[in-house]
């Protein structure tokens, strides 16, 4: 039995699930927003005062594999909807700069030209920018999946280099240094 797929999912106050047996596509509505996902058809879905079963008709491999991965996944949308995700990036270096408008997100990296990124409608973004500190940029969102891959993207700017550490990382990342030259002799 999947450690992962056998765990209920308690569904909050104010979350509603909807299983369309037909499509197989789960809706999952709360106060921050609506998310749809597509389940396999080898797992059913059960809703029993409150709480959200997950499980699978047979014991073959790619069964226990669906069975843990749609559980993570409804139990993601149930946690977005209900109290959503952040993901805090930091920008490391003399001069970098990050403001947001709306929905752009204006970079100012060590390029030529500043960088403005255009964010789906889906995420909030805020920036930060303290005196004596690096300036930090939040982006808030229901769809962890989503999140995870625009925060990928705005890193892909400026990945952390290992001999200064500059670069966009996340919020308590540590990154390894290595010596340089110098510290060879």
């Amino acid at each position: 039995m999947s450690r992962i797929g056998k765990l209920p999912i308690s569904l909050p106050s104010g979350v509603s699930v909807n299983v369309d047996d037909k499509t197989h596509v789960v809706t999952v509505k709360g106060q921050k927003g609506e998310l749809t996902q597509y389940v396999d058809p080898c797992i059913t879905l059960s809703i029993e005062d409150g709480v959200l079963h997950v499980e699978r008709h047979t014991e073959q491999k790619r069964h226990r594999a669906m069975h843990g991965l749609y559980r993570a996944l409804l139990a993601n949308m149930v946690k977005g909807v209900s109290e959503g995700f952040t993901v805090v990036q930091q920008l490391v270096g003399t001069g970098y700069k990050a403001q947001a408008t709306g929905q752009l997100l204006e970079l100012s990296l060590g390029y030529s030209h500043n960088i403005i990124f255009e964010l789906p409608k889906e995420i909030t973004v805020e920036t930060v920018t303290e005196k004596g500190k690096d300036p930090l940029i939040k982006l808030t969102c229901a769809d962890k999946q989503l999140l995870g891959q625009v925060a990928n993207k705005i890193r892909s700017y400026r990945k952390p280099e290992p001999y200064k550490g500059k670069g966009i990382r996340f919020q308590g990342e540590v990154v390894r240094k290595k010596a340089g030259k110098s510290a060879e002799k």
